[in-house]
């Protein structure tokens, strides 16, 4: 009856949902208001919602869904899903995330993720399944557990014989209650519960700041890594790149040279192809359509514009693939040289086989990385930096951020291959990136880490994700990683030690000295009170300090 009513019992307990998950689950409002065709809102279900829907979300309302502030200025407390209590300013065209609150502003938003695919519900279902998946140190209480069962039942009999050869009168009596007792005071339940419970607690933890944990190995793993590699674009920086430099070649305007380039580019996917065609449009230049494009993953692009073949890519791509003379290459060698060493990425336009100039791309450095990576260091981490870009252009970021060794004009598929050689030598490995050319990378770490601004390849790929992407995440996931095995060990301990201390009293091992016998009914007590004890330790986890 104890077992069946009492709430906080283990049975009960490891089925519920836990409290963080609860918390996350009542964020979504009920309703949203849709702004009809005509101009007439109203108030819908949120089930009613669809993508491409437009929502007025006034001051002090939870935002419904994920999407695109279409009007109005606000600020938004996303602590939420990152930890951060300072509300963040929204604009036009900002994302703003379903469950956030919004401020004091007014604002008109496009849905773009509703139901399943919100990053709300994506939340819950991460954490729902690192909450199912099973941490490698299980495997020691269930190898422990596999011996324990035989273990006790040898020791329950040794003692029923014990007693009725050796014992007081009525022998049978005593041989068969302390037998009993043995049977209950040693159940394994604080050893089945030491690992599930810590790791369903933590992961519930690591979502109120902003750190999703997929896979529970993650969990473990990671407070052992001493090496992360870890990709540029998007991942140390913004991911939103901007063209600064348009160097045409004598024979081509500058204006001519950005509207072959935009117009090829608005074919591609690439950040850097966005910050193109941005750049175009913010000089008023209009792009013009393009056949036969054609994509060479990390290298670049090529297709007809306006009657001529035009290629953009890498210098290496121009002369191997599209064929750029390389003298007509080398007049660019100086400006090239100048632009990267300013840290801009460099990509070469060549029209009708010879080059016709440069444009110069800088990403800028996220506030918080340079701050991260000292953070890292200073904790032992070694790291390192992958990128495609040219060696000048990421020895400059390098320097900015501090970072020693630099892997520089890596193609898509050496990021594996580096992660690889890098566990070939010992390291724990954990590998952060953001894009689908690094979901290999990813799932071949230790532990791979995505940016939830990212792919949703990448995610899938990673056992960890960092919602906003900010790298002071990945400290909070060392700490909160250090902290959850800290308590599964602890946890482990007092099974262990309750077991060792438990089964001689229930056997009666101090009843010849002190005449004390332990009944079945407080052995039961016993029992239970040893796995509250383990779930009380792993509910520490929910204050830990990350």
């Amino acid at each position: 009856m104890i077992w069946l009513r009492h709430p906080r019992l283990p049975g009960k307990r490891s089925n519920s949902i836990p409290p963080q998950l609860r918390a996350l689950l009542r964020l979504a409002p009920k309703t949203a208001r849709l702004i009809m065709p005509e101009g007439q809102e109203e108030d819908v279900p949120l089930e009613q919602i669809r993508v491409g829907h437009r929502l007025r979300v006034r001051p002090g309302e939870r935002v419904p869904v994920d999407g695109m502030v279409q009007e109005g200025t606000t600020a938004v407390d996303e602590s939420m899903i990152t930890g951060e209590s300072i509300p963040v300013e929204k604009t036009v065209g900002v994302r703003v995330t379903g469950g956030t609150i919004n401020g004091t502003g007014g604002v008109v938003m496009v849905a773009e993720r509703v139901g399943r695919d919100t990053m709300l519900a994506r939340i819950v279902q991460m954490v729902s399944e690192a909450q199912r998946s099973r941490a490698p140190i299980q495997r020691l209480a269930d190898v422990t557990a596999a011996y324990f069962v035989p273990l006790v039942v040898t020791a329950a009999l040794i003692t029923a014989v014990a007693w009725a050869i050796w014992g007081p009168e009525p022998k049978l009596a005593y041989a068969l209650v302390n037998a009993v007792a043995v049977l209950i005071i040693a159940c394994p339940c604080a050893l089945g519960l030491a690992t599930p419970m810590s790791i369903m607690v933590g992961t519930g933890r690591g979502a109120t700041v902003g750190v999703l944990v997929k896979k529970a190995e993650a969990l473990e793993v990671f407070g052992k890594v001493n090496t992360l590699v870890i990709d540029k674009t998007g991942t140390l920086t913004e991911g939103k790149p901007k063209l600064l430099s348009v160097l045409a070649v004598p024979t081509w305007s500058e204006v001519d040279l950005l509207r072959f380039a935009a117009s090829l580019e608005r074919s591609s996917e690439h950040p850097l192809a966005s910050a193109v065609v941005a750049g175009a449009e913010g000089r008023g230049i209009a792009c013009v359509p393009v056949e036969q494009f054609r994509s060479v993953t990390g290298k670049g692009v090529t297709g007809m514009v306006a009657g001529r073949r035009v290629a953009i890519g890498t210098a290496a791509f121009m002369r191997n693939e599209v064929r750029v003379s390389g003298q007509s290459l080398t007049q660019l060698d100086d400006e090239v040289a100048s632009l990267r060493r300013e840290g801009q990425t460099i990509l070469f336009v060549a029209i009708d086989e010879q080059a016709a100039g440069v444009l110069g791309v800088a990403d800028p450095i996220k506030a918080s990385t340079r701050d991260a990576v000292q953070a890292l260091k200073a904790e032992g981490i070694h790291v390192v930096m992958v990128t495609g870009d040219h060696r000048d252009t990421a020895d400059a970021v390098a320097r900015q951020l501090g970072i020693e060794e630099v892997m520089a004009e890596v193609l898509p598929d050496q990021k594996g291959q580096i992660v690889a050689r890098l566990k070939s030598q010992g390291r724990v490995v954990a590998m952060a990136g953001d894009g689908v050319n690094d979901a290999p990378a990813l799932a071949l770490a230790d532990v791979g880490i995505a940016m939830g601004t990212g792919t949703d390849t990448a995610i899938e790929s990673a056992g960890m994700t960092l919602v906003k992407g900010d790298l002071r995440g990945l400290l909070r996931a060392r700490r909160l990683s250090q902290a959850t095995m800290r308590n599964i060990r602890q946890n482990l301990l007092f099974a262990f030690l309750y077991n060792v201390i438990g089964v001689p009293i229930a056997a009666g091992v101090l009843y010849p000295v002190w005449g004390i016998l332990l009944s079945p009914m407080i052995a039961s007590a016993a029992m239970t009170f040893s796995s509250v004890s383990v779930i009380s330790n792993a509910l520490r986890l929910r204050h830990v300090e990350l």
